[in-house]
């Protein structure tokens, strides 16, 4: 096992990806483990490696380790996934395990519906076969799970809240789980 940190390392004095890659590879890695802050460094690396790559979370895309291991403890605790009623509260936008739990939980026949106010929830979400929802009341009740998310303000770019005073509606308990009332849309 070769472990390194991008600090103190080539990487944070110039060398790039692919040469980080293929250094680990002449040392003779049979498997990189990625965690990076760009999207898509994992699926990227396999292009240069001959080894096997393992996502441990790309920038806002995905983090399938993390999912997986949730995907265990829900299955540990309620004994299967299929049929389940899932929630995914919270900043979904910026939240790369939320993609990655999504994808597994319906793979596995699982009933997902993300909750959150409309800008920290992706357009394209429905295509992942969940269903979307703006009122955390309506949902809550009829839930086995909840995984409640926080706020990434490190991977966001952009305001996503309105200004103080103009989140009518809105709530947010747990602090880094919000969701607002269809009134509020």
């Amino acid at each position: 096992m070769i472990n390194f940190s991008t600090s103190g390392s080539s990487v944070s004095k110039g060398e790039s990806l692919k040469d980080t890659a293929l250094t680990l590879q002449a040392m003779g890695a049979d498997a990189i483990v990625i965690r990076h802050s760009s999207s898509g460094s994992p699926h990227q690396l396999t292009k240069w490696v001959r080894g096997h790559v393992i996502n441990a979370g790309d920038g806002t895309h995905e983090h399938p380790t993390q999912a997986l291991l949730d995907l265990y403890t829900m299955r540990e605790r309620f004994g299967r996934i299929e049929g389940l009623r899932v929630a995914i509260i919270g900043d979904v936008m910026h939240s790369r395990v939320a993609r990655s739990l999504s994808f597994g939980l319906v793979k596995m026949g699982a009933e997902v519906t993300l909750v959150g106010p409309p800008t920290l929830i992706p357009p394209d979400a429905p295509a992942w076969g969940v269903d979307v929802s703006y009122d955390i009341e309506s949902v809550l009740p009829k839930l086995d799970v909840t995984y409640v998310l926080r706020v990434q303000r490190e991977r966001q770019r952009l305001e996503f809240f309105r200004a103080s005073g103009s989140t009518r509606g809105c709530s947010a308990s747990p602090p880094h789980a919000w969701a607002c009332s269809r009134r509020d849309r």
